[in-house]
């Protein structure tokens, strides 16, 4: 079959590395005849370009769904199977649910569906871009949200990654709930 006669789901995430907040992850069937102009690695888009694109891509894709691990999870399984359930829910959550899936990294979870890794797949293929920008807008939303109760941290800034600020805040106030205690630098803070 061709591309265009199956349905493809592009799945990426956002928020491995942070020491707070979820890891995000989403699926995204784009619609071959609702192109979107722009699609590219998140990384390498302004965010008011990122948001823009993430509602285009809400109003136009096929599907796109959303998985949401929190830091407990994460704390009591690990980043890497953590990142792999939010995946599994991200597709899960799709309707109609993908021919094949193309997962962006060298790993993949189960998913009982032909899956695929692509390495710097973000920046490859139009579903995996539109699933890192789905992915992170929703995370940096999250953060935001977040930063409304905890602002002594600085989440609005710099969305839970390990800055200098990140560091001096958890230096000075502790960790938070919404922490990962199984992360060096707040575990060295926080006694379990």
């Amino acid at each position: 079959m061709t591309r265009s006669r199956i349905r493809i789901a592009g799945v990426d995430e956002a928020g491995r590395g942070p020491l707070a907040g979820p890891v995000v992850a989403a699926a995204v069937i784009l619609d071959p005849r609702r192109p979107i102009a722009g699609l590219a690695d998140s990384k390498a888009l302004s965010a008011k370009r990122r948001e823009l694109l993430a509602g285009q891509i809400l109003e136009r894709a096929l599907a796109v769904g959303v998985g949401i691990v929190e830091p407990d999870t994460i704390d009591r399984i690990n980043i890497l199977q953590a990142t792999m359930l939010a995946m599994q829910q991200a597709v899960q959550r799709l309707y109609p649910l993908p021919d094949e899936v193309w997962v962006d990294g060298n790993r993949a979870p189960g998913l009982g569906l032909p899956t695929r890794t692509l390495v710097g797949g973000d920046a490859l293929d139009q579903a995996i871009s539109a699933a890192s920008i789905i992915a992170k807008t929703r995370r940096d939303g999250i953060m935001l949200e977040l930063h409304q109760k905890y602002p002594e941290y600085g989440f609005d800034r710099h969305k839970g990654y390990p800055t200098k600020g990140h560091l001096e805040a958890l230096e000075r106030w502790g960790a938070c709930e919404v922490h990962r205690r199984s992360f060096g630098p707040v575990g060295q803070l926080v006694l379990f």
